[in-house]
């Protein structure tokens, strides 16, 4: 058996940290897979924010989080069609510095242009918010995918921006298949 996939050991994190109850974001909603993770782990009694600059993401991940079957354990999920550096302003003041997880999934919404991606400069905005935004011990995970036009030069100021964080506000790690150098990888931070 080899190495969980990037998105998979994310995952795996997440569900360690993550109590029922629980205040969370997914950062980039896409298609809604990690909106309605998070929303079945947080619980009823949890709240889930998902950010998205594309109205077809906004919609995909309502039509997900509308098919599961059981909806009655899910956190309430509030969608904004916004970019996720406005997290700050996106999320209520009485829930920042109170989050547990912040997911990003970076790139490009799948099934739809190529055009339209994630770019460095809103990227690093929304992380030194969320950031801020976490409870201490709280998860930040960043799926890179350098892959794509503009995907390497996104990955590598991601990476920086992670390398160069302070540990006495957060510990970071990258989990990454070095034979595979533009494969997605995975960047991580739990605050102290």
């Amino acid at each position: 058996m080899g190495f969980l996939f990037v998105l998979s050991q994310a995952q795996r994190w997440i569900i360690e940290r993550i109590k029922p109850g629980d205040i969370v974001v997914d950062a980039t909603a896409g298609n809604g897979a990690d909106t309605l993770f998070l929303a079945q782990l947080a619980g009823a009694e949890g709240k889930v924010y998902a950010f998205d600059i594309q109205s077809s993401a906004i919609e995909n991940t309502r039509q997900r989080l509308n098919s599961v079957s059981e909806t009655e354990g899910l956190a309430p999920v509030d969608l904004l069609h916004t970019s996720h550096e406005n997290m700050a302003s996106g999320i209520p003041v009485e829930h920042h510095g109170q989050i547990s997880v912040i997911m990003f999934n970076l790139g490009y919404l799948p099934g739809a242009s190529h055009d339209i991606i994630t770019k460095s400069s809103t990227t690093l905005s929304a992380l030194k918010t969320a950031v801020l935004l976490l409870r201490s011990g709280g998860l930040l995970t960043i799926v890179v995918y350098p892959g794509h036009e503009g995907g390497d030069q996104e990955a590598n100021a991601v990476y920086a921006w992670a390398s160069d964080i302070s540990p006495s506000l957060a510990q970071t790690i990258v989990y990454r298949f070095p034979q595979k150098p533009t494969a997605p990888y995975l960047i991580a931070l739990i605050k102290s």
